[in-house]
């Protein structure tokens, strides 16, 4: 997609085309209006021609066949030789390929990374893993006993810290209002879904 700034968009093009065709102005004329090449004008002026305004967008520059491609049975190897647990290098030292041609050939057919598989079985390791966040959470609580200004039963003695034993209520108050005795409870939660 072009940046805001571009001469030629789609409808710089058709402008730069019509301008051409339709209106007869030279191409070094054309190209130094819309800020260009000679040869860019030149294009899009041929493309106006021949398509009209729909030869106009973008096209994708991926090559319509590939004459030097990897042949199938080749790639088929490859892939028997990752079953092996063998990473690009080796399979490519193997088949007196580079390792990039392999590396290539195994990212195209999708094959996963030596890391991501169980060592022992080859398999691809099951993760928790879900579309969107929030559709797994896991909560932990902790229980983390109140320990009074000053310190525990270890600073004040035993008497102090006996008091634990004997509160009827999670959490007690002493006669200042302030919490004396019993639990605080830490919550936790962690969303564990992983996305995409």
């Amino acid at each position: 997609m072009p940046h805001a700034n571009a001469p030629l968009t789609e409808l710089g093009r058709v402008r730069l085309a019509r301008c051409v065709v339709e209106d007869g102005w030279p191409l070094r004329r054309a190209a130094d209006r819309f800020q260009v090449a000679v040869t860019t004008a030149k294009r899009w002026a041929d493309r106006y021609r021949a398509e009209g305004p729909a030869g106009m967008t973008d096209r994708s520059s991926r090559p319509h066949h590939s004459p030097n491609r990897t042949p199938v049975p080749v790639e088929r190897r490859v892939l028997q030789l990752r079953r092996q647990r063998l990473g690009p290098a080796r399979i490519g030292w193997r088949l007196g390929l580079p390792a990039s041609t392999c590396h290539a050939i195994l990212r195209r057919a999708g094959a996963a990374r030596l890391t991501d598989p169980d060592r022992a079985t080859a398999e691809p390791i099951r993760r928790y893993e879900h579309a969107a966040p929030g559709d797994l959470i896991h909560v932990d609580v902790k229980k983390l006993g109140n320990i009074p200004d000053g310190g525990g039963w270890r600073t004040q003695g035993r008497a102090q810290g006996k008091l634990n034993r004997t509160a009827t209520a999670w959490h007690t108050t002493d006669s200042r209002g302030g919490a004396r005795l019993g639990y605080a409870l830490l919550h936790t939660a962690l969303d564990l879904a992983r996305t995409r």
